[in-house]
């Protein structure tokens, strides 16, 4: 908790990957003060409960743990390895992915992780994998999310890593996700980063299920990026993309933002509470 708000950080990668791309390897590792101090910093949080600890120290109470199968681009963290963290601990939250040009009958495979593996939610990642989200092969993936009631994470906008292709980060596309899907729980991670603020401002101000986590931004330019955060504060959510990140700078940076205590209190946890039915 931060000041008596439960938080919920919304966008959390595993510390130690299966594969990593190597200039992926590197972003992470920048922010330590050495590739041995970041190492040994995964090796710790690679256990969960040392990771649970972590979340204490940082007054977080629940944690979204992000599977990624993006070859190409970042590295692969699978469905499995995500599972196997999050298992028997209801304060981390598992989110399976799926790679569209690896995975068929994704529909049913969603289905099957929900209920027989315990995951709460899916990470798409289109700019690491090149899909357009408004592709109709993923129309019976969203089907089941949508009957299933759970969320649907997205990275937008912006990306620096190697073979990424931002054109499919484009927030407009979920304009007919959201009309096609009304039930469905989008949410878009980063805000459409760099070119496509106003775009993802227009879907959360259009759609009743349009988020946008703001993982990956600068708190403290968030009412830069979105001048209306106060008005709309009911869609957004807290994340972070741990782990090149201090997690509670960002919340105290987040609370110093000139907007309500009833605006900080939904962001940062309220609203992805309400998301993920907890």
């Amino acid at each position: 908790m931060f000041n008596g708000n439960k938080v919920v950080d919304f966008h959390v990668h595993l510390a130690k990957y299966e594969v990593f791309c190597d200039r992926a390897h590197k972003w992470f590792a920048q922010a330590f003060p050495s590739l041995d101090a970041y190492e040994a910093f995964c090796d710790t949080y690679k256990d969960p409960d040392e990771f649970i600890r972590l979340m204490d120290e940082k007054g977080v109470d629940y944690s979204v743990i992000l599977a990624e199968i993006a070859p190409l681009t970042t590295g692969i963290a699978t469905n499995e390895m995500v599972e196997s963290f999050c298992h028997g601990n209801p304060r981390l939250i598992p989110f399976c992915t799926f790679n569209p040009y690896l995975h068929p009958d994704m529909g049913e495979s969603l289905k099957n992780l929900c209920t027989q593996h315990g995951f709460k939610g899916v990470k798409l990642y289109p700019t690491y994998n090149h899909f357009y989200p408004n592709d109709p092969v993923l129309y019976p993936l969203y089907s089941e999310a949508e009957k299933l009631s759970i969320p649907i994470l997205f990275h937008t906008g912006s990306s620096i890593f190697e073979n990424s292709r931002i054109k499919y980060g484009n927030p407009i596309f979920f304009d007919d996700l959201a009309i096609d899907f009304p039930n469905l729980k989008i949410i878009m991670a980063h805000g459409g980063r760099g070119p496509w603020y106003d775009e993802a401002l227009t879907m959360i101000r259009l759609h009743k299920n349009i988020y946008i986590d703001v993982a990956g931004l600068p708190p403290q330019k968030l009412l830069e990026y979105f001048p209306d955060l106060e008005r709309f504060a009911h869609k957004f959510v807290f994340g972070t993309d741990w782990p090149n990140v201090d997690v509670k700078k960002n919340i105290e940076k987040l609370n110093k933002l000139p907007v309500s205590p009833e605006a900080i209190k939904k962001i940062l946890g309220e609203n992805a509470l309400e998301i993920l039915g907890l």
